[in-house]
């Protein structure tokens, strides 16, 4: 019998262990990158729905003239890219976790994606072109 922890009681692969990744081969990364990304919605949510509640009952004229503002426009554009990318790490992970097909599971998590820059771009461009008056 081995001892524990010796290389024939391990489940990993050898590639593995010398990295030092689990059974989803990314580590922490992706763990790390969606508390940073909602620590940053947390502190831009307050300014955002600051925004949003500014721009109740306002036609674009009035919705670009607040969002004309460059600090408003930027805090927006930050809390659109934290919450896409927030969005596209936590539907992966839910993808990865519960897909078990590869085929299916490649083909989701490249949907996600799509559809994750696509709201993004989309978000991002009203912001644009409603601050800049256009």
């Amino acid at each position: 019998m081995s001892a524990p922890g010796s290389p024939g009681e391990s489940m990993r692969t050898p590639l593995a262990r010398v990295r030092n990744l689990g059974a989803s081969h990314s580590g922490t990364s992706d763990f790390w990158r969606q508390r940073v990304t909602a620590v940053a919605m947390v502190l831009l949510m307050v300014p955002a729905i600051v925004v949003v509640m500014m721009l109740l009952g306002r036609n674009q004229a009035g919705a670009a003239q607040i969002l004309g503002s460059a600090p408003i426009a930027i805090v927006m554009l930050l809390f659109i890219i934290a919450s896409a990318w927030h969005m596209k790490i936590g539907m992966q992970v839910v993808i990865e976790d519960y897909i078990h097909g590869e085929k299916l599971k490649l083909a989701s998590i490249m949907a996600n994606n799509f559809f994750c820059i696509a709201v993004a771009l989309a978000s991002i461009y009203a912001i644009l072109k409603l601050s800049s008056g256009v």
